[in-house]
């Protein structure tokens, strides 16, 4: 996959083997799974594992989550991207585009996240044409429920898992298409 996205801060590209290292540390910090499933990444092999994964989908989606590199630095801060959901239903959907992300904790609260969907949903609508972007969100994270919601995303509904816990679900229709 060639496609590198680039914002005033980020440098957005394909997630590589060589990322393994910083994205371990990322996944294996507890604080960054407050709101997901509660689940650090225990081993290094669970992370290669993921982003072979994530390059699996490159291949047969032509999109998937992206290393997102501080362009100051050249410094791994996380992930973020579009991926095509079609290996798992949620909130009874199967098939449709998901943006999400996930920054290391030192880099949150910077803007990252924001500069980072802005760019993707540009590319989303502008370059893919996708009809209309989904997104879900732990329903008290209140940080990421706020930027999709400044991105211009719209709380659709509150939805609980298998394990009880609410989500938020999130859609944004491509605004070129009025």
């Amino acid at each position: 996959m060639n496609l590198i996205l680039e914002t005033e801060r980020l440098l957005l590209r394909p997630l590589e083997l060589s990322d393994a290292k910083a994205m371990f540390i990322m996944d294996n910090n507890p604080n960054v799974h407050k709101y997901l499933w509660q689940k650090p990444t225990q081993t290094i092999d669970e992370t290669i594992a993921i982003i072979e994964y994530v390059r699996r989908q490159y291949e047969k989606n032509c999109i998937g989550r992206f290393a997102t590199i501080l362009k100051e630095t050249g410094e791994f801060i996380g992930w973020t991207g579009i991926k095509y959901i079609d290996d798992h239903i949620e909130n009874g959907n199967t098939n449709f585009f998901d943006y999400g992300y996930r920054l290391n904790e030192p880099h949150w609260g910077k803007g990252y996240a924001t500069e980072a969907t802005q760019a993707w949903l540009d590319y989303g609508f502008n370059q893919m044409k996708i009809e209309k972007m989904n997104a879900y969100t732990h329903h008290d994270n209140g940080a990421s429920n706020h930027i999709l919601h400044k991105a211009g995303m719209t709380l659709v509904e509150s939805y609980p898992d298998k394990d009880g816990i609410t989500w938020n679900w999130w859609l944004m229709n491509n605004p070129n298409n009025k």
